[in-house]
């Protein structure tokens, strides 16, 4: 006797498409799951519940689809952590760039200038060392040719005062025939046949002096004679002091301006070396900042790519998982759904009832 007709049961509401694609795959496999045992059943007269089974299974799915979700939600807040983490480094490595550019321009441009005023420091002590070097060889010249007169008017007065100095004790002593035939009267006579200091009537007495012959009388002139001889040594040495004041204090002046010289050429020697040490640091520290300055720009591009990059894959990670994870809401709200269904009292007594053609019955539910 067939059963009497009731009306469907209603499952559950269809809210989307995902909804119903969900519960269409839940009764595919409850149906799978139930008809599976029935002919044991039927002939055991049911002794195990296939709704029961269904059930269970339904359950395991719900369960195993939550524990997916937490799963799926602990990768998540990962990634965000890492999207976290790796764009607030980022961020810093990109302000660390940016202040370091902005620092090594002036830092760049105050270095070249400090340099280029050194630079012009180091001509300038390169021209005064070069002054002070030609003031030095000029003033060696200059000394050479002064010495050299020096010794030349020396080597000329020292015998001309020692020829007079004979000549006047010959004359005094009254051997004046044999202080004729010596070398010092030859000097004698050179000296006055060619000196232009000598007045010449004096020059003209002596040299008649010197050019008596021995024995001839001299007496009445031997005193004027003596006279004008002394006269002239006196004249010659006080010129030879003179001369040899002004060589020594020539030679002090020299002696001096040497010794200030060489200690301004070493000075600036020094501080040509120093200048050219920190010109050589300068230009090296130049070429690193501006070296390191298109090193970090390049850098900062690269990061800000990354990190642009980095942005958009985190967004679009999220808005995935978002959908994911109320796609994955909705499957679990459509397999409680099921269970309650499965779970009610007016489905098991319709599926006892249409036991004999359990299959048709329960694609019918």
């Amino acid at each position: 006797r067939e059963a009497p007709s009731r009306p469907p049961t209603k499952l559950l509401p269809v809210g989307s498409p995902v909804v119903a694609m969900a519960v269409s795959r839940i009764i595919k496999v409850a149906m799978l799951a139930a008809l599976a045992p029935l002919s044991g059943a039927m002939s055991n007269h049911l002794e195990a519940n296939p709704i029961r089974k269904v059930v269970t299974m339904l359950q395991a799915m719900q369960t195993k689809v939550t524990e997916e979700g937490e799963k799926a939600e602990e990768m998540f807040q990962k990634f965000m952590c890492y999207c976290k983490n790796s764009g607030g480094d980022l961020s810093g490595s990109i302000q660390a760039a940016e202040l370091k550019i902005a620092e090594l321009g002036p830092a760049i441009q105050g270095s070249e200038e400090k340099k280029l005023k050194t630079e012009e420091e180091l001509k300038s002590d390169q021209d005064e060392r070069m002054a002070a070097e030609t003031a030095m060889a000029e003033a060696t010249a200059l000394r050479e040719k002064e010495k050299a007169v020096y010794d030349q008017f020396m080597a000329e007065s020292s015998p001309n005062l020692a020829a007079l100095g004979k000549a006047i004790a010959a004359v005094e002593k009254g051997m004046a025939g044999g202080f004729l035939q010596t070398h010092a009267a030859s000097v004698l006579r050179n000296f006055l046949s060619s000196s232009k200091d000598v007045m010449d009537t004096d020059r003209q007495e002596v040299l008649a002096f010197l050019s008596s012959k021995e024995g001839d009388e001299y007496a009445p002139q031997s005193g004027e004679i003596t006279g004008i001889l002394k006269t002239i040594k006196d004249e010659m040495f006080a010129e030879e002091q003179e001369t040899m004041a002004t060589e020594a204090a020539a030679l002090k002046s020299y002696e001096e301006l040497m010794a200030a010289k060489k200690k301004e050429v070493a000075a600036l020697s020094k501080a040509i070396e120093e200048k050219l040490e920190r010109i050589g640091a300068l230009g090296v520290k130049i070429a690193e900042m501006k070296s390191d300055i298109g090193d970090s720009a390049e850098s900062l591009d690269e990061d800000k790519k990354f990190l642009a990059d980095l942005e958009k894959n985190c967004a679009t990670k999220s808005d995935v998982h978002e959908e994911e994870k109320k796609m994955r809401a909705q499957e679990i709200v459509a397999l409680a759904d099921t269970i309650k269904i499965l779970n009610d009292d007016d489905a098991l007594d319709l599926f006892k009832k249409t036991l004999p053609s359990a299959s048709m019955s329960f694609v019918q539910v």
